[in-house]
């Protein structure tokens, strides 16, 4: 049996799997654990493993693979969102298992890897373009944080590897942006230099630094309404449906700017992996705002790449809507590291 976790800086996802006719199944529904009310992932997983216990599963774990945001090193993560360090050797431990047979991989590797296990209904198109069946690929996701990993072809094979390319300069590209980028190094200022990853703009926490931005240097009024609730809750979310259902100016003016970047980005990601066979949009913000990415802003943005734009125009686009696939992806990491399923084939 293999045990899968999908861990988020809002929330840890663990579900067991087996391999039948081979395929990936899962034993039981995915069990979701509110990240920041625990102190470590292994806590999470023995909460987990009693659980499964205590309802008469008794079938033993025998290997596992956790995705998880940060850079994994020597089977350790430091997490980017949450105060965890994450031991491989110590998750070996708490499921009694070999620590050969547990698994870290960045949470971007482990969506890229989750790919194959979806169908059509599981992805919408942004552009339809021209796939290269000898390319690469990319993902990029924005949600607590922003996600990106690659997908490279061999020939034979893809390969999916992971970056930190969320934490590289945020780079503007208009006036407005520009502004954005001064407005935050003055924010998160560090000693004598300032850095602004794209983290900072693309992801949750980016949107309300968009609005604040604008809200704060004059560009709009924020209603009594609204300030209420973002007081109320969380603020990102109160800006994201105050955006949608244009009940608020600055929020549709920030949500405006939050999609035309998340295009640039995606562009930029592209052009770095060479993914002309698609880009995939993960994350939990991107499921959300389908009408705003299928607008004209996502698509000039990722496209909008001086001399490269005619390529740009080839390259497909598909937003990821199962919100499941990055635990897919590290349980199908585990089945493959363990030799119970085959590579993923192009």
């Amino acid at each position: 049996m293999i045990l899968a976790g999908d861990i988020g800086g809002t929330s840890t996802r663990l579900a067991q799997f087996e391999i039948e006719a081979g395929r990936l199944v899962p034993l039981s529904p995915p069990q979701k654990f509110p990240s920041r009310e625990h102190t470590g992932l292994d806590e999470i997983v023995a909460a987990f493993v009693a659980a499964q216990k205590a309802v008469g599963q008794t079938q033993s774990i025998e290997h596992a693979a956790f995705g998880i945001a940060g850079p994994v090193r020597d089977g350790k993560v430091h997490t980017s969102n949450l105060p965890w360090m994450v031991d491989a050797a110590q998750l070996a431990l708490e499921l009694g298992i070999s620590a050969q047979n547990v698994h870290l991989l960045n949470d971007l590797e482990a969506n890229a890897h989750g790919i194959p296990a979806l169908g059509p209904h599981d992805l919408v198109t942004l552009n339809a373009g021209q796939p290269d069946p000898h390319g690469n690929a990319a993902i990029i996701s924005a949600g607590t944080g922003l996600g990106e990993a690659g997908i490279f072809f061999d020939g034979q094979r893809l390969i999916p590897f992971a970056c930190e390319g969320g934490h590289a300069d945020f780079a503007p590209c208009d006036q407005l942006e520009t502004e954005l980028l001064l407005h935050l190094k003055e924010k998160f200022m560090q000693g004598s230099f300032g850095h602004v990853s794209c983290e900072r703009v693309l992801s949750g926490p980016g949107l309300r630094n968009i609005y604040e931005f604008l809200r704060d240097t004059g560009h709009g009024q924020e209603s009594a309404e609204l300030t209420a609730a973002i007081a109320a809750g969380d603020p990102s979310a109160a800006i994201s449906k105050a955006a949608l259902d244009g009940s608020s100016p600055l929020c549709v003016q920030a949500m405006d700017m939050f999609v035309s970047y998340y295009g640039a980005e995606a562009g930029n990601l592209a052009l770095k992996m060479l993914a002309t066979r698609c880009v995939y949009i993960g994350g939990g913000i991107a499921p959300r705002i389908i009408g705003k990415l299928r607008g004209p802003r996502f698509l000039e943005g990722f496209c909008n790449k001086g001399r490269m734009k005619s390529l740009m125009e080839l390259i497909p686009i598909q937003v990821i809507v199962n919100d499941l696939t990055a635990l897919f992806g590290a349980g199908r990491f585990a089945a493959m590291s363990a030799g119970l399923l085959p590579a993923w084939l192009g």
